[in-house]
């Protein structure tokens, strides 16, 4: 079987403000990282020797994934950065440049190996991407799905031909200008000799600059063009979307936490409720340690994290986000709440002070 690679070092910076505080492998679905769910996948399919590389706020993943014993698998760390001033800063590599530098170090790459990028859902048979891969002999594969053409502008966009080798790579094109509508999925397949072919000691990318790199030099690389959820966190949008689906029940793999206590309500432990004078509707999940007022109104697909306390107010399919305080009268109404901002469902962040946001410092803090 193969080895992986997760790619979790970039900065996340169009899922700002989610990302403020934590890298964006680690935004949370159901409570959990988005990025466990790629290494339980991962596990599923008997691979085991993962590698990570890492730069912003790289402690939160290095601490949570710890040596990867609890999923069964084994967690190496690539840090992509430098000691300055006694500090050490984050400096990326670049998704192909990362990889080198793993390979310079040690040789990890030295079998077939699996490459993700750690933002997003997947529910991929890797096992039929790796026995395609092998059976078309392929240098290197990537796992492509069809998209709208007036979405190829947010993806990298593959031109294979009928055989489903690639001719060229288009880096988020405009519609008119696409040559396909196949996207890159951040999914790849690569054999040793892909790496060679890599500068060291330079930031380089898969998409824009390997990619191309192997089309110009006609060498076996084919896309796979393959049915399966891919749900990708590429924007603060994309988010509360992903959310609205996981609760639905539509996500395979994504078992609510805690105990349903009625249809469609699934609560943490040492909850305090009244449930004879709240209205909730659910798909809902209310983690630990949640207070819930008299007369406060949720209404799902919603998830409430653990130590909220909600009073007489309404959240409606949206998302709060842990030790979020909500006062009475307020009106949630499909969005990401934190004890420090709220984004709505287009993306639009106000912070708790301005008077867009409906929170209060004296709601969020106390």
């Amino acid at each position: 079987m193969a080895k992986a690679m997760i790619l979790a070092a970039g900065q996340g910076t169009r899922v700002r403000p989610l990302t403020k505080d934590i890298p964006k492998p680690m935004i949370p679905i159901l409570g959990k990282p988005v990025m466990e769910y790629l290494i339980e996948h991962l596990a599923r399919y008997g691979v085991t020797k993962i590698m990570i590389n890492v730069a912003f706020m790289h402690r939160k993943i290095e601490e949570y994934f710890g040596d990867g014993h609890r999923w069964g698998v084994e967690i190496g760390y690539s840090y992509e950065g430098a000691y300055e001033h006694g500090d050490m800063l984050p400096k990326p590599k670049g998704s192909a440049g990362g990889m080198k530098y793993i390979q310079d170090n040690s040789g990890f790459f030295d079998e077939t190996t699996l490459v993700l990028c750690g933002d997003a859902i997947i529910d991929l048979d890797i096992g039929a991407a790796l026995a395609e891969h092998k059976n078309k002999n392929a240098l290197a594969s990537v796992v492509a799905l069809d998209v709208p053409r007036e979405e190829v502008k947010n993806y990298g966009i593959v031109v294979p031909d009928k055989e489903g080798r690639v001719l060229s790579f288009q880096e988020k094109p405009k519609p008119e200008e696409a040559k396909s509508t196949l996207a890159s999925t951040g999914i790849y397949i690569f054999e040793p000799e892909v790496i060679d072919l890599i500068p060291s000691n330079t930031v380089y990318d898969i998409g824009s600059e390997l990619f191309p790199l192997l089309a110009q030099k006609e060498l076996p690389f084919f896309a796979q063009k393959r049915f399966f959820n891919w749900i990708d966190i590429g924007r603060v949008t994309d988010y509360w979307a992903v959310l609205q689906r996981v609760l639905r029940g539509e996500v395979a793999d994504m078992e609510m936490p805690g105990t349903q206590v009625r249809p469609g309500v699934w609560v943490g432990l040492n909850t305090k409720i009244d449930w004879d004078k709240v209205r909730i509707e659910g798909p809902v999940y209310i983690g630990s340690s949640v207070r819930i007022e008299p007369g406060a109104t949720i209404v799902g697909p919603s998830w409430i994290g653990h130590g909220c306390h909600i009073r007489n107010a309404t959240v409606a399919r949206s998302v709060i986000f842990e030790y979020t305080r909500i006062g009475d009268g307020m009106l949630f109404n499909e969005m990401i709440v934190s004890p420090r901002y709220c984004v709505d469902r287009n993306g639009h962040t106000t912070y708790v002070g301005d008077d867009r946001c409906p929170l209060r410092w004296g709601d969020a803090r106390g």
